[in-house]
């Protein structure tokens, strides 16, 4: 070889070296990776704070859903499964920690890798993962349940995949995902992704065709038994791979799950009662001071625990599918709330205990502030001024009734809101300039009678204003069906939200929610202003300017008038049986999934 060849060769293979040194800078394996800063466990933590490591395995417990299922594949649109199986039957390369705003440390991966711009993330498998049938986890499985997932799952899981640029094996129990588009949050949504066994869907389209049972998973519950629309119970696996793991260390300690269906909330609650049940939530704070004195409580068979939280109040109301009209118009929406009497709803139905949602994450530092909109809150929403509907930068505050039961001063100013939009009445019914009559639906889930008691008082409210209000009550497969399809006016809305705001924000009010089948954007709002404050939030490198940003989104939202808003859940409250324990020391998410009862374990007296 000619010397300055040699040169040539010598100085491109320097080159590629100081590029790729580039790219991996500050990139550095760890047990675990957080949103802002360190993780607050170090490398040799041995479980989590909120877990009870030497809680004693056994038992078996027996919780209530409403409503039925016709499918044990929680990852696929088709179809209707039982909530939890998503959370107790699958694992990811990384798991939560419900004792920080948003914490991953290692699951079925044992170490993570990103650099100081989080423009990839490199995850390693620990080699004892295994499958619920015993076969290892490889790299192939991961890198097909993403695109799986990605590409045919549910849509909650397609939005990552859109920004992920490629995703590659770099080593025997290694891959990593490169990203296209600056967004910090990427790296840790990348290790929470469910991983499925590739080998049982050969031969099968998923999200069309059925496997028998379950989805195979490496979580430490199996599905052992099921009929639809009626049970089914999941059994510890004795082999369970991840038992040793500090992160799974002291939960998943009962030996059996099983999940009872029933027709509605009443006849559920006369199971819990009679001993069916071990445990329920309930909702309601004045339930749970009047009807929770049956002979087992009194007794101390059954223990009522309350479970307190420092997360956002989330959202809780009725929310208005604006793609209809006269949704679509916000001078509507504002009559709809000014009509609907809160005070008196909520003294009818909780005893007036509960305090009313102000906003998506009111009660929590990251709530927007009283008043008009300043500093970097106002600079992020003040390109958008234009289109920004009242009180987004003046400051917005929810209707307050005078606690009567006619509630008039409110809808007089209901009325004048609905004919500046041009609707008059005319004998006794609201119609607009074509003499089309205001009749709106409330869709309700069978079995919901709470709803059913606050559509029948707001019902006698709208009519005043020549306004029919009806509530149309239909089955779980029903309803899901319809929720999907957005074939609704009204409906009961719940969303939760986090210390750690993210990409699921864009799942929830983002703008390809109002076409896309199954998005969780309900009310089908479309704002570029709510677009670019999740783009604040997701590049965000501190913590104030990540603050700033969730404020402003939260305005935007509440402002938006989408939503009438309930009551608050300030504290969890579950009954359970005596032998149900959970560990003192609480996290900060309070009773969310990751409490029960996965931290909770069986013990008789």
């Amino acid at each position: 070889m000619r010397k300055e060849n040699f040169l040539n060769l010598r100085m491109a293979l320097a080159g590629i070296t100081l590029a790729f040194a580039a790219n991996s800078a500050h990139a550095e394996s760890a047990h675990g990776i957080a949103m802002y800063g360190d993780p607050a466990l170090p490398p040799d933590f041995v479980s989590l704070p909120y877990a009870n490591p030497d809680a004693p395995k056994g038992g078996k417990v027996v919780f209530g859903n409403t409503g039925g299922f016709d499918s044990l594949n929680p990852f696929t649109l088709k179809g209707t499964s039982p909530w939890q199986l998503r959370f107790w039957s699958y694992e990811s390369l990384m798991g939560r920690s419900w004792d920080e705003p948003f914490t991953l440390y290692g699951l079925l991966a044992e170490s993570v890798e990103t650099p100081e711009d989080r423009s990839w993330v490199e995850f390693t498998l620990r080699e004892e993962a295994r499958f619920s049938d015993g076969s290892p986890v490889t790299i192939e499985d991961v890198i097909w349940s993403y695109e799986t997932l990605g590409t045919r799952g549910h849509p909650r899981y397609r939005g990552f995949w859109t920004k992920v640029d490629r995703i590659e094996q770099t080593g025997p129990r290694s891959l990593r995902l490169t990203f296209n588009v600056e967004d910090r949050e990427l790296a840790l949504i990348a290790g929470m992704r469910p991983i499925l066994k590739k080998a049982q869907w050969e031969g099968k389209e998923f999200g069309t065709d059925e496997v028998d049972g379950a989805p195979i998973g490496t979580g430490a519950y199996v599905v052992s038994a099921y009929e639809p629309g009626r049970f089914v119970t999941l059994r510890r696996n004795p082999d369970y791979w991840g038992k040793d793991v500090p992160l799974q260390r002291g939960t998943r300690n009962f030996d059996e799950l099983r999940i009872d269906f029933f027709g509605d909330q009443t006849v559920l609650f006369e199971a819990f009662k009679a001993g069916e049940l071990s445990a329920l939530r309930e909702f309601n704070a004045d339930k749970w001071d009047s009807v929770y004195s049956f002979p087992a409580v009194t007794r101390g068979d059954v223990v009522k625990s309350e479970i307190p939280h420092q997360r956002p109040s989330g959202m809780t109301g009725l929310v208005m599918n604006t793609r209809r009209a006269p949704l679509d118009d916000w001078r509507v929406r504002e009559a709809l709330l000014l009509a609907f009497n809160f005070e008196y709803i909520n003294g009818t139905v909780t005893g007036g205990v509960q305090p009313r949602i102000t906003s998506y994450f009111s009660g929590s530092a990251l709530g927007m502030q009283p008043g008009a909109a300043s500093g970097e809150v106002r600079a992020l929403l003040e390109p958008f001024a234009s289109s920004l509907l009242p009180g987004t930068l003046e400051g917005y505050a929810l209707p307050q009734g005078d606690g009567s039961k006619r509630n008039r001063r409110n809808l007089r100013k209901a009325m004048k809101w609905l004919e500046d939009a041009g609707w008059t009445v005319t004998d006794g019914v609201l119609r607009n300039r074509d003499g089309q009559a205001l009749d709106l639906t409330v869709l309700i889930r069978q079995g919901d009678g709470e709803m059913k008691t606050v559509t029948e008082i707001y019902a006698r409210a709208l009519e005043r204003l020549g306004i029919s209000l009806t509530a149309e009550t239909v089955d779980n497969a029903q309803y899901v069906e319809r929720e999907n399809a957005y074939d609704f006016d009204l409906t009961r809305y719940r969303r939760e939200l986090s210390l750690s705001p993210g990409n699921e924000q864009r799942y929830y009010w983002g703008s390809d929610g109002v076409t896309q089948p199954g998005s969780r954007n309900l009310m089908g709002m479309d704002s570029p202003a709510a677009e670019a404050m999740i783009d604040a939030m997701l590049t965000a490198k501190e913590p104030e300017e990540f603050t700033a940003a969730v404020r402003a989104l939260d305005r935007v939202l509440t402002a938006g008038r989408y939503v009438i808003p309930f009551w608050s859940f300030d504290v969890g409250r579950i009954a359970h049986i005596k032998e149900m324990r959970y560990p003192d020391k609480l996290p900060v998410y309070g009773d969310r999934t990751g409490f029960m009862p996965e931290v909770w374990w069986y013990e008789a007296d």
